[in-house]
């Protein structure tokens, strides 16, 4: 296929095309350079909605350090201040946090006004933020410093729930004629002030940042969903910081650019467990059984990547502790009752471009047992609407399982419950949904793991995904040139104040 050609193929045409973006979103000059000036990043994703904190274009804003939320996460997923200085449990559905004195990009004053109308805005957006799939909340003011949220059922994660991107806290001016722009209405460290649509954006040092100051005076950033051209351009010294390097390109790149570090993502097979051959469980039993999960991790990922273990991988270490056999699984189907199956469309997306090669080597591994499979590969933001609608009978995606709350509840019910507001696999078994309900109203960290381990064996019994690999991360930069860029397991973070060229 097309894809996987362009991967292996000679890269001088892709870097001209690359550089091309890359110059027209610079400064021009010294600080263009990348020589203890502005910083030069390649990401892999471009805005999908027009950086709309309320989808996937959160997380980029955040990788950006452009947003900020009451709170934020440290390295093991507990709660930090961020725009709010405290918080505390008043009772089981009732918090009250305290602001931290904090001026937005745009001059006006974080108060609770600001973060009672975001929070708000958050609640009706459409589609909801992922992070609210499975909890509703309520935000009031007390007083100019103080807010107080009421969720409709008792939370106990409502201080890592508030670090997520999707509820960053923006002023007035971000709120205007029906759509929400962050550009310049945030509160990071870094000042969103121009977005080329899906080709490049570019950030200012923001000049009354309530913490230490941007080291960088600003960042230029470009979208790139060809992997290859991403690492070419950092390997020609046309980037300083390259996110998501191909496996393929690491070992040319070299150790000094290559920085790998374990993920919480796991990369999934979705099965339309609604419409087509996979709303039959024994079709799903089928194609879970033909898949080879170290044929993938070795054909594909050259060893950087471990097989699959569940939904959550090694990335989530209590994990394996707690983990218990799949229940209610069906028997597989045979492999003549499979080959007399109407054909199955197979869809993944071009921008982690291991994924086309993963389509392929389960295309292969499905087709083997009978299936007949039928491709398609797509940038992401073509495919995403289409996912979710339940249009393709399997979809291969990698998922961080912490994304939202730190906590993997939150991907379970976003996921694989009924009211799911990611729920690719359009799974609704009363079972599941009842064994997520229980994990989340669990406060004591020991029990509640148990129990999202009981709701993962019941996902799994379900065959509703089948696990391929956990990823590992592979960031690219010069680490003798480059320093303070985030390595980060639930992909927050990657640009921070203290990222800059030394």
């Amino acid at each position: 296929m097309s894809t996987l050609r362009s991967r292996r193929s000679p890269l001088p045409v892709i870097a001209a095309a690359l550089l091309l973006p890359l110059a027209a979103c610079s400064s021009g000059g010294d600080e263009a350079s990348g020589d203890g000036g502005r910083l030069r990043v390649v990401m892999a994703f471009p805005p999908a909605q027009a950086m709309s904190p309320y989808g996937d274009d959160a997380v980029t804003l955040s990788r950006l350090a452009v947003v900020e939320g009451l709170t934020t996460l440290d390295e093991n997923g507990a709660p930090q201040p961020a725009l709010a200085t405290s918080w505390k449990r008043d009772n089981a559905t009732t918090w009250t946090f305290t602001l931290r004195d904090a001026v937005f990009q745009d001059g006006a004053k974080v108060d609770a006004d600001a973060v009672v109308r975001s929070l708000t805005a958050a609640g009706k957006a459409s589609p909801l933020p992922r992070v609210l799939s499975d909890t509703r909340l309520t935000a009031t003011a007390r007083g100019a410093g103080t807010v107080r949220i009421v969720t409709e059922d008792p939370d106990p994660l409502l201080p890592q729930r508030l670090a997520n991107p999707s509820l960053t806290v923006l002023s007035a001016g971000a709120y205007k004629g029906g759509k929400v722009n962050p550009a310049g209405h945030a509160t990071g460290p870094f000042t969103l002030t121009d977005v080329k649509g899906a080709v490049a954006a570019t950030l200012e040092r923001t000049a009354d940042y309530w913490g230490d100051e941007a080291k960088a005076p600003g960042v230029d950033v470009t979208f790139v969903a060809d992997g290859t051209a991403r690492a070419n351009a950092l390997r020609t010294n046309a980037v300083d910081v390259a996110e998501y390097v191909p496996i393929a390109q690491a070992s040319l790149l070299g150790d000094g650019f290559v920085h790998e570090f374990p993920s919480a993502r796991t990369n999934g097979l979705s099965l339309n467990t609604e419409h087509g051959v996979f709303a039959d469980p024994a079709m799903r039993a089928a194609a879970r059984e033909a898949v080879d999960s170290k044929a993938l991790v070795d054909g594909v990922y050259e060893g950087r990547a471990d097989t699959s273990q569940g939904l959550l991988g090694p990335g989530v270490p209590w994990a394996a502790e707690e983990r218990t056999a799949p229940t209610d699984r069906a028997k597989a189907a045979g492999r003549g009752e499979v080959a007399r199956t109407k054909q199955i469309v197979l869809a993944t997306y071009t921008n982690r471009p291991e994924l086309p090669e993963v389509a392929t080597i389960v295309q292969q591994q499905l087709t083997e047992r009978g299936f007949t499979v039928k491709q398609v590969v797509r940038d992401y933001a073509q495919l995403e609407a289409d996912a979710l609608a339940g249009k393709y009978d399997a979809f291969i995606q990698a998922r961080n399982t912490l994304l939202d709350t730190a906590d993997p509840v939150s991907y379970l019910a976003s996921d694989f419950t009924c009211d799911g507001s990611f729920n690719i696999s359009q799974l609704c078994d009363p079972r599941v949904d009842a064994a997520i309900a229980k994990a989340a109203s669990l406060a004591g960290t020991e029990e509640r793991h148990r129990a999202e381990m009981t709701a993962e064996a019941a996902v799994l019994g379900a065959d509703a995904l089948v696990p391929l690999v956990h990823e590992r991360f592979v960031q690219g930069y010069d680490g003798d040139r480059v320093e303070g860029v985030a390595l980060d397991p639930m992909e927050r973070t990657l640009i921070t104040a203290d990222t800059h060229v030394g």
